[in-house]
């Protein structure tokens, strides 16, 4: 019996000296490690559910509590929260998670570091107090990572192993601040602070807002001491997507949209493989089953085969790809000139968009002034290539038209309003469906990130398309103030409409009265010059970034002032079709007036590096610089029109070219909405790093690239084939 008893007392012991030791498991395993609050407590619990470690001094305790209150936001709200102020599930989780901290348990401790504090860089612009929401999560459950237990490590243990003893949630808290010590840019919403918090779920947003602004009213936040901030409370977000989301017009609009066109291109290939009779490849549905059978007595009928057909996904696919020898009626220049601008302005918006997630933004705005980053702080000046090729493109059309010219001077008043509304039916008809699908997914977008996006978001998409966007729909957005646009870049996409209508009603006018049109068109060009002298001097217009932004609805996106190279391009088309005007260069001429317009083009672009020039001088190179600017632009169409070149033109008119052309529109559409979404649901702040924009800026254009073929394939080709298909006369059918 003794040993027996012996036995089982050594048992016993070897069951308490393993347990002792799993206890264990949560503390460092060098206990000679000594941090800056005394040794590492060896006896400490787990769980959070065991009584916490044995307290040192209380004076040494009420020193951390009280540099935490301060210098911690998620600490201060938990000091801030009592019976009154929050419900009882949450203040009883707020004492636990303070208590937590005060005693380091690792879960809590864990909290703290998941919750923001301010970084530095905050007189640069760092507003981004994020901490981590994947760290949030690890307190809800243990870090899946295995560590080898052959290495000694000074750490908790419990860090990896322990979770929160209720529900955790992050979210994000937004306060605006004034303070003096942080560069004031004036673009937009820059000064508000986005805190990032790891707080009970129990703990209602209302509640915890109402917290936020007791702690930073009782003088607590130690920043407002020292950087005198004045924080006020904005709002809340709990990162999570609200049911509204799927109630949205612009979500019923895109579902549908995608079912039609997705049975419709359905139908297309089916219509395909039956006139092909290819027996062997049947297609997406066997021609024997019944849903095929209905649809094949429905699609016997002629123009519904040609309509379904213009869906036809082969076909449009080989027509974005297809490549040609450029034929003598074309200008091949045309398509390198838009392709590069369209890459060259997308590349602007990725510094752009990068402005409102990026850390140190004052940094980056001072890259912009550099001389050698001039190609993209100026890329919105390439915004006036595109309304000189249309400017061009329009008059050059028209007046080659022989037949529509004739049907003009016969028609009278009637028949021309109606060919007028033909002909912008049809613009219509090609540029509406794709414009009006990335309107809904912009709208879907901003809704999201207005939900689910760390950042504040200042251009409210989703708000401002619910109201206005029947602005878009008539392509007069550009005349309302520019901080209330639905899907504001596409102001240019107005402009060009509202220029192709005027322009229209002018060369109907030059088809019966010449002189009466020049007359037009010259006072047009004079008009705008002087309007753009009175609006840049009168709103006192300078190159600052801050000014430029201020005047956008006065001067940038001011269809007036922004017509001169629209009007430079379609005078540029008359000199060529004159005969009177054409004049015969000896061949080194040529090359010199080649590389002369180059040189202009790139003198234009860098002609803003210095932004603090005066008002006049400011409004000069704004007015008179665009019109140089267009007339180099002018002189590289004309030279291609006429078959002549140099090495880059050659460049210019590749034929990879044309397939990106067929693009420009698809890419100058979506890419800020590629761009700015992508930004919006990053976890962290960005930086301002010149060799990460340009690798960032390869990255986006590859997507953005991929993106726009498919929005081609689905929403712009169809309608094209199908103005294609009504220009058609009726008694023509579209051959197989």
């Amino acid at each position: 019996m003794g040993r027996d008893w012996k036995a089982a007392l050594i048992t016993l012991g070897i069951f308490a000296l393993a347990a002792d030791a799993a206890v264990n498991e949560s503390t460092p395993r060098q206990h000679r490690y000594i941090g800056t609050y005394g040794q590492l407590n060896a006896t400490q619990a787990p769980t959070p559910t065991l009584p916490p470690p044995p307290r040192r001094s209380s004076q040494l305790d009420r020193h951390h509590e009280a540099h935490l209150i301060r210098s911690s936001v998620i600490f201060g709200l938990t000091k801030a929260a009592n019976e009154s102020n929050v419900n009882g599930a949450c203040h009883t989780q707020m004492q636990q998670v303070q208590r937590g901290i005060l005693s380091r348990q690792p879960w809590a401790m864990k909290v703290l570091d998941a919750s923001g504090t301010k970084p530095s860089g905050f007189v640069f612009g760092q507003n981004y107090w994020l901490g981590s929401s994947a760290a949030c999560k690890g307190v809800q459950r243990p870090v899946g990572i295995t560590l080898s237990r052959n290495y000694d490590r000074v750490m908790h243990y419990g860090i990896l192993t322990q979770s929160a003893p209720f529900e955790m949630d992050y979210r994000m808290i937004y306060m605006r601040h004034s303070s003096p010590w942080q560069v004031e840019i004036k673009l937009m919403s820059e000064q508000i602070l986005h805190i990032g918090l790891c707080l009970p779920k129990a703990c209602a947003s209302e509640e915890v807002k109402q917290l936020a602004r007791e702690y930073v009213a009782d003088g607590s936040f130690i920043e407002n001491d020292i950087f005198d901030m004045r924080p006020e409370v904005l709002y809340m977000k709990d990162l999570k997507l609200s049911n509204r989301f799927f109630q949205r017009a612009s979500f019923k609009l895109m579902v549908a949209s995608l079912l039609v066109t997705g049975a419709l291109t359905l139908c297309a290939q089916q219509l395909r493989v039956a006139k092909r009779g290819d027996e062997s490849n049947p297609g997406l549905a066997p021609v024997e089953s019944e849903l095929w059978q209905a649809l094949e007595t429905v699609l016997k009928w002629p123009p519904l085969q040609r309509l379904v057909s213009c869906y036809d996904m082969p076909s449009n696919w080989r027509k974005i790809l297809a490549t040609r020898d450029n034929s003598s009626g074309e200008i091949p220049i045309m398509n390198g000139l838009r392709s590069v601008c369209a890459f060259w302005i997308l590349v602007f918006h990725v510094v752009w968009y990068m402005y409102f997630t990026v850390h140190n933004k004052t940094v980056l705005l001072s890259y912009a002034e550099k001389a050698f980053f001039q190609y993209v702080s100026s890329a919105p000046l390439l915004v006036d290539v595109f309304f000189t090729i249309s400017g061009f493109l329009q008059t050059y059309n028209f007046l080659r038209n022989v037949k529509q010219m004739e049907s003009v001077r016969r028609n009278g008043l009637f028949g021309n309003a109606k060919l007028l509304g033909k002909l912008l039916f049809h613009r219509y008809l090609r540029l509406g469906p794709l414009y009006l699908i990335v309107m809904a997914s912009v709208d879907l977008a901003f809704a999201y990130m207005g939900d689910v996006s760390l950042y504040h978001i200042n251009e409210r998409y989703d708000e401002l398309c619910t109201q206005h966007w029947w602005r878009n729909l008539l392509f007069i957005q550009n005349l309302f103030d520019h901080r209330e646009l639905c899907v504001n870049w596409s102001w240019s996409l107005a402009c060009d409409m509202q220029f192709f209508l005027v322009a229209n009603l002018i060369l109907f006018v030059y088809a019966r009265h010449p002189k009466v049109a020049k007359l037009l068109t010259i006072s047009g060009l004079l008009a705008t010059i002087t309007w753009s002298y009175g609006i840049g001097i009168n709103n006192k217009f300078e190159f600052s970034f801050d000014a430029t932004y201020a005047t956008g609805t006065q001067i940038y996106t001011n269809p007036i002032v922004r017509v001169l190279p629209y009007i430079i391009g379609a005078i540029a088309a008359w000199c060529l079709l004159e005969p009177r005007f054409q004049v015969e260069l000896s061949e080194q001429q040529t090359r010199w007036l080649w590389h002369f317009s180059l040189n202009v083009f790139i003198i234009c672009i860098y002609a803003t590096v210095r932004r603090d020039l005066g008002r006049l001088l400011t409004t000069s190179l704004f007015v008179l610089g665009r019109g140089i600017f267009s007339l180099s632009v002018c002189w590289m169409i004309l030279g291609s029109a006429t078959g002549t070149g140099v090495w880059w033109s050659r460049m210019l008119e590749a034929k990879c070219f044309q397939h990106l052309n067929r693009l420009s529109y698809a890419i100058y559409l979506v890419n800020p909405l590629v761009i700015s979404f992508t930004y919006s649901l990053t976890s962290a702040s960005t930086d301002a790093d010149p060799f990460m924009l340009s690798v960032v800026s390869c990255g986006f254009t590859l997507i953005v690239y991929l993106v726009s073929i498919v929005l081609s394939l689905a929403f712009e080709l169809p309608y094209s084939n199908l103005s294609s298909l009504l220009l058609r006369p009726s008694s023509r059918p579209k051959s197989a």
